[in-house]
């Protein structure tokens, strides 16, 4: 496990590291001027002081962030269509949640972001494993393969270059909020070619997506508040058992 201020969130039992973040995508591009962006994020450094590292990345990303050797860090990000907010590492989700509530009562004012100017809302929990073999194998291993492909791996020779598990389901029939779990390793061809595996680290994202403009008296904060407990949900009550325990001890034994 890695070092850091706060290793206190139960995640922290079955992953290295984990993240919650929000994205807010808009259908119009948001202010991109001088005063604009760097009133934005003065107003989010006052309220923050540690975000103090403030770059801009290709294609014109503005970024405010921590110092990220410190293990657990916030950052804030504005795109030309999207505004979002992370936390790594965080001490748990409801500090996660008090960071993103922030920016999100801030964009409207901040950023002209109207109620119609949503074309998605998401919010994301994000768990790291470090691991230094066969990300493809290690899944197999500790997460099983669709029966119907189960014959496939035991053809002589054949060693399995991709395994990534992913399922997506809509929680309405209009199909407005949707949710995905996909698991990223990082295994590719030349490493089992070269039988070398550095240490990588392996992704599992669940993400709460809701698409169109907010409707009635809804706000950004309680349409993100909503997604936020459907992943607290399905977290707490599937994924930790059935995902990150079994991927915990598949590493821990390996």
């Amino acid at each position: 496990m890695k070092e850091g201020r706060s290793r206190s969130s139960p995640y922290h039992a079955y992953c290295d590291d984990y993240y919650v973040n929000m994205n807010l995508n808009t259908e119009m591009e948001l202010p991109q001027t001088r005063d604009t962006v760097l009133h934005f994020f003065e107003q989010v450094k006052k309220s923050y002081p540690g975000m103090k590292n403030f770059y801009c990345r290709e294609r014109g990303e503005f970024v405010l962030e921590e110092d990220k050797d410190q293990g657990d860090y916030r950052w804030v990000s504005v795109e030309a269509r999207r505004v979002s907010s992370g936390y790594v590492n965080p001490p748990s989700v409801e500090e996660a949640m008090k960071q993103h509530t922030f920016v999100l009562d801030l964009i409207p004012y901040s950023l002209s972001v109207s109620p119609l100017d949503c074309e998605s809302l998401n919010v994301m929990y994000g768990f790291d494993y470090t691991y230094r073999g066969n990300h493809n194998q290690l899944l197999v291993d500790a997460l099983g393969i669709v029966p119907a492909f189960e014959k496939m791996t035991e053809i002589e020779g054949a060693s399995i270059l991709a395994h990534e598990p992913s399922i997506q389901f809509a929680l309405d029939e209009e199909c407005r909020t949707q949710c995905r779990l996909s698991i990223e390793p990082r295994t590719s061809a030349y490493h089992l070619r070269m039988k070398e595996f550095p240490e990588e680290q392996l992704s599992v994202y669940f993400t709460a997506r809701r698409y169109g403009s907010l409707e009635g008296d809804e706000t950004y904060v309680t349409a993100m508040k909503k997604l936020a407990a459907v992943c607290r949900e399905v977290v707490d009550g599937y994924i930790v058992e059935n995902v990150l325990r079994p991927l915990q001890q598949a590493i821990a034994i390996s």
